[in-house]
């Protein structure tokens, strides 16, 4: 049975195909002003890599914060929910999912069959996601791409403000004018991000094991940070930034399934 699953981020949109219950392939593209098109595009480039029609499709599941604009779909599903079906299918022994994209983030308690127990969401300030990280890297003068492996050179950071990007881009700017090294600010910068990340978690509780998925889960600077803060190994997937629609396409298997009884 084939069932695709599409995620419908902000700055993203992905697709995952499943064969039963296995991933065969996976499509992207930029969300921009048109989500609907811009999902049409991933799962058409996921179908090709796949060889599959539409036709071949047995049911649709969309999430992601336009998941109410996705094409296809026959129902949606919470990113919560598609988190914790996505990291328990990944890592059986999964019981706290941490998700960490572009504008928001989230963590999520699930038992041991994927489902949702209880979860915690970051107040919708960048300054809690990737968005912190895309300003802060331009208030240094580095690439995007240059921010976690040059935090990993700092042997310590100085304190900055993560409560909003307006006031952490200043404190950045003042340790700058401070003569702080690049390498200090930028782990500076994870820290703080860290600290907001984990205070969330801890409100909901660290229960092993522990993952992260999200687009900012494959850099390597948040996720030193982020461990360190923890106390705690963190479990990442080959793909992060899938999840959202693997768990989604999880959510379509089972209710095709259910469809056919």
């Amino acid at each position: 049975m084939i069932t695709v699953g599409m995620d419908l981020g902000t700055q993203r949109v992905k697709a995952v195909i499943l064969k039963n219950d296995t991933v065969v392939s996976r499509g992207q593209a930029f969300s921009g002003f048109d989500p609907t098109k811009a999902a049409e595009q991933a799962v058409g480039e996921a179908l090709k890599k796949a060889n599959l029609k539409i036709s071949d499709v047995a049911y649709f599941v969309a999430t992601g914060s336009a998941m109410e604009m996705a094409p296809y779909a026959n129902s949606t599903v919470s990113m919560m929910g598609a988190d914790a079906k996505a990291g328990v299918h990944i890592f059986p022994k999964a019981r706290t999912i941490i998700d960490v994209g572009a504008e928001e983030a989230r963590a999520v308690k699930c038992d041991k069959k994927g489902v949702m127990v209880d979860f915690v969401v970051n107040e919708r300030c960048a300054a809690g996601a990737g968005a912190f990280i895309e300003a802060m890297a331009r208030a240094l003068e580095v690439k995007l791409e240059e921010m976690g492996p040059l935090s990993l050179k700092a042997e310590r950071a100085s304190p900055i403000n993560a409560s909003c990007v307006i006031f952490g881009e200043s404190d950045v700017v003042s340790l700058i004018h401070r003569q702080e090294s690049k390498p200090e600010i930028a782990r500076a910068v994870f820290d703080a991000m860290a600290d907001r990340i984990s205070s969330m978690v801890h409100r909901l509780g660290v229960n092993p094991d522990v993952v992260l998925v999200g687009g900012v889960a494959k850099d390597v600077g948040f996720v030193a940070s982020l461990k360190r803060k923890l106390g705690v190994d963190v479990l990442i997937p080959e793909f992060p930034d899938f999840a959202g629609a693997l768990g989604a396409a999880l959510a379509a298997a089972s209710r095709a399934k259910e469809g056919q009884k």
